[in-house]
């Protein structure tokens, strides 16, 4: 239900950061509008994390954006690319296929927090998929987030749910939905990749060097830098995955487009905690070798970070 006071609320979405980036690493890209939406669930709790009013979420614009139906004044709406190895094997073009990304949010802390829309519609890099999700993978992503936050662990955080009115085609009809989440960065392993494949040096060295001043700002502005920041994302990389091991979580998919350079739990697709203990637990159906079960995690994590380090060498050798 839309408050009283929907007509003064200003929308917080005020930042685009990754318009800084090399315009190869995005594309322009409108959310598919969603002709009956309804906010089903918003996380308050998030917002008060963030030191945010309800007030613009629950107002009329707030919704019409949140649900693809109009544009932000304040920010360019994108899709990001990225590259990506898939169950080991190399894919030169990936990026979000279903996902739109909003702007940022300044947090009362001065940082700047993405807001992404997942289930939004088609992209220049959909590659064939509608683009949209289901109501029930999207309350599994807000669930397993919001568990992951409520133990301790980086993640990725789910804003709000939003039915579209949209059917989505899967075996069979199934009820349309959008999650509003939002991250400390959308940058992955991937996207150094796609950087590291398309980009000259100089290029390359723009957008190490964005990341550097976006996500690891406590990083001297010196020679050394770019070695420092493997090692502070290796740093981060590890501690998730062993939090991940205590509490029994399996990403399932730990492509090198599922690792956050930020440290945070990203895509949960087929994920899960275990029942029982079973260091062979796998939870993709596709993954019928084992490559992401739960005691290869440690493991595929430094094969990733391997690959991230494949990026930055050219920047490490003429640093």
């Amino acid at each position: 239900m839309n408050n009283s006071s929907q007509s003064v609320a200003a929308n917080p979405i005020t930042d685009q950061r990754y318009l800084d980036c090399p315009s190869t690493m995005y594309a322009e890209a409108n959310p598919a509008p969603s002709p009956s939406p309804v906010l089903i669930e918003l996380n308050r709790g998030l917002l008060k994390e963030y030191g945010l009013s309800t007030d613009w979420f629950y107002s009329d614009e707030g919704l019409s954006v949140l649900a693809g139906n109009k544009d932000s004044e304040h920010a360019t709406t994108l899709a990001m690319a990225y590259s990506g190895h898939q169950f080991g094997q190399w894919v030169p073009l990936l990026g979000d296929g279903r996902a739109h990304m909003l702007g940022q949010l300044t947090l009362r802390d001065g940082r700047l927090i993405d807001v992404q829309l997942k289930g939004s519609g088609r992209t220049p890099y959909s590659r064939g998929g509608d683009g949209r999700a289901t109501l029930g993978s999207v309350l599994r992503e807000y669930i397993a987030s919001e568990a992951m936050a409520g133990l301790g662990i980086a993640t990725t955080r789910s804003l709000a749910v939003i039915t579209t009115g949209v059917p989505v085609r899967r075996e069979q009809y199934l009820p349309g939905a959008l999650l509003v989440r939002t991250a400390e960065s959308h940058l992955r392993v991937g996207s150094f990749q796609y950087a590291s494949s398309t980009l000259d040096h100089d290029e390359l060295r723009t957008f190490v060097n964005f990341s550097i001043a976006q996500h690891a700002t406590e990083l001297d502005n010196g020679p050394g830098k770019y070695t420092a920041f493997l090692e502070s994302v290796i740093d981060q990389q590890a501690s998730l995955i062993a939090r991940w091991m205590l509490v029994g979580f399996i990403h399932g998919v730990m492509n090198t487009d599922n690792m956050s350079i930020a440290g945070e739990t990203i895509d949960y697709g087929p994920c899960a905690f275990m029942d029982e203990f079973n260091p062979q637990k796998v939870f993709s159906s596709i993954d019928r070798f084992g490559r992401y079960a739960w005691d290869q995690q440690p493991s595929i994590g430094l094969w990733n970070l391997t690959r991230f380090a494949h990026t930055l060498a050219p920047l490490m050798d003429s640093s």
